[in-house]
């Protein structure tokens, strides 16, 4: 069936300046993380790309190891992208990223310029496009010179094959370093992509702070904590959940009786707020200004546009705020 987006797309969603760039993005993205691997059901997926593209959403977030399998969540995609946004692809920021293991030997991971480079190839043939918009170092690698990765995101821009650069769980000193090296070689760092949420906060430890200086965006990913905060959990682990699945990140031994009732006690909060605790836990991570938007994962097109309602209430009154840091502390 031919996919017609809805002409209304633009019309409900806030679009949000990157750092000091000219480039904006939804304040909700959608990340392909979970869900969208040979693992999953296909129609669904198509299903979820549909559903958020017509609600606004842009901006579509991948990485070479996305899956399960790795790779797959790129093949996947780029079959979607043929058969049903080929004519919207100039309205689309689609970001890909490499730095985990992809392949045997001393070249399939971390940050080398081979592997870099190889990588970005191996997802453009995946997903069937010449560029992407924006290419990640998705994790800071020990052994390789800084100034060797950064120069391969120079290198990448140069080549045409990213139109911006970015980086993936870099510490604030490492950040600020990576900043400075892009910005000498011309090719500015435009976002840092890190893990955000109310049970994990280390990016208010400077991160944020750096980034304001540097003129560089921030999206976090896991801003819901892989389903923690959502109502999936209020009543025990169900069986389609991210925790049940045996190939899934989040683990059952991390729900402790603690962190069930903090769930529970922030639910409460949500709800006298008219929200969902996945709307407040979105809302509370897009009230701060440096954050350009949130990447979201969705296992169903009724379970994203759950979170799109976040942006109906993004405001905290003082003691909202102080309950939170209560629950949470």
């Amino acid at each position: 069936m031919l996919y017609l987006p809805s002409p209304a797309r633009y019309r409900s969603m806030e679009y949000r300046r990157c750092g000091r760039s000219g480039l904006k993005l939804p304040a909700v993205s959608l990340g392909l993380w979970h869900n969208f691997g040979h693992v999953d059901v296909q129609s669904n997926c198509r299903k979820m790309l549909h559903r958020a593209f017509d609600a606004g959403i842009t901006h579509f977030d991948l990485a070479n190891n996305y899956g399960p399998p790795p790779g797959s969540a790129e093949e996947n995609f780029g079959r979607f992208l043929r058969t049903d946004f080929r004519s919207y692809r100039d309205e689309l920021i689609i970001s890909s990223k490499a730095g985990y293991r992809m392949w045997d030997g001393p070249y399939g991971e971390w940050g080398s310029k081979k592997y870099l480079v190889s990588s970005l190839d191996q997802s453009l043939q995946r997903m069937g496009l010449d560029y992407v918009d924006i290419f990640y170092s998705h994790r800071p690698d020990p052994d390789t010179p800084l100034e060797e990765t950064m120069a391969a995101l120079d290198l990448i821009v140069r080549q045409g094959k990213a139109l911006y650069v970015g980086i993936s769980n870099y510490t604030a000193e490492q950040t600020a370093e990576a900043c400075r090296i892009l910005k000498a070689l011309g090719t500015p760092c435009l976002i840092h992509q890190p893990k955000y949420s109310m049970f994990d906060r280390w990016v208010e430890d400077g991160l944020l702070d750096v980034l304001e200086t540097e003129g560089a965006g921030c999206i976090p990913f896991s801003p819901l904590a892989q389903g923690m905060l959502t109502d999936k959990y209020l009543q025990g682990i169900p069986e389609d959940s991210r925790a049940a699945k045996a190939h899934g990140f989040l683990k059952k031994e991390t729900l402790t009786p603690q962190r069930l009732g903090q769930i529970q006690k922030l639910n409460t909060l949500a709800l006298e707020r008219g929200q969902t605790l996945a709307q407040m836990a979105l809302a509370w991570v897009l009230r701060d200004a440096r954050i350009t938007s949130v990447l979201v994962g969705a296992s169903r097109p009724e379970q994203l546009a759950d979170s799109l309602q976040c942006l109906e209430n993004l405001k905290f009154s003082s003691n909202e705020l102080k309950q939170i840091e209560a629950i949470l502390t």
